[in-house]
């Protein structure tokens, strides 16, 4: 069992910039990838990011490359997703999930990874 919960979410102005956490605790996989989905109201829940536990690996959704950072924390055992340059379509709930299959590349379907946080809101106001 993972357990996750998110932190960070808030109201921002467009341009500006949030940092969300998700900590993680139970169980420690090798082969754990780690993500970021969001999901706005009335729409699927989207991939926007995600990092391999080892090596660090990360992959963007094309909507937030050159905008959003995703980065972890080995020793806190802490996700984090940097977000800048925000936009009023960036508004929805951030949910971080953790996938503990072993794969080449991460999972961007939401499907595969089998944890989920409880969700964080961003609003971003125009």
């Amino acid at each position: 069992q993972v357990q996750l919960v998110e932190s960070g979410g808030g109201l921002v102005q467009a341009g500006g910039s949030l940092r969300l956490s998700c900590a993680a605790s139970g169980r420690t996989f090798s082969s754990l990838t780690m993500g970021w989905f969001r999901q706005a109201p009335g729409k699927e829940r989207e991939f926007v990011a995600a990092i391999k536990w080892s090596g660090g690996y990360t992959y963007y959704a094309d909507s937030v490359k050159g905008r959003f950072t995703i980065s972890r924390d080995n020793a806190e055992n802490t996700m984090y997703l940097q977000m800048n340059s925000l936009k009023p379509e960036d508004t929805a709930v951030y949910y971080c999930a953790a996938d503990i299959h072993a794969r080449l590349t991460a999972a961007r379907a939401s499907r595969e990874y089998e944890y989920w946080g409880q969700g964080t809101q961003v609003t971003v106001s125009s």
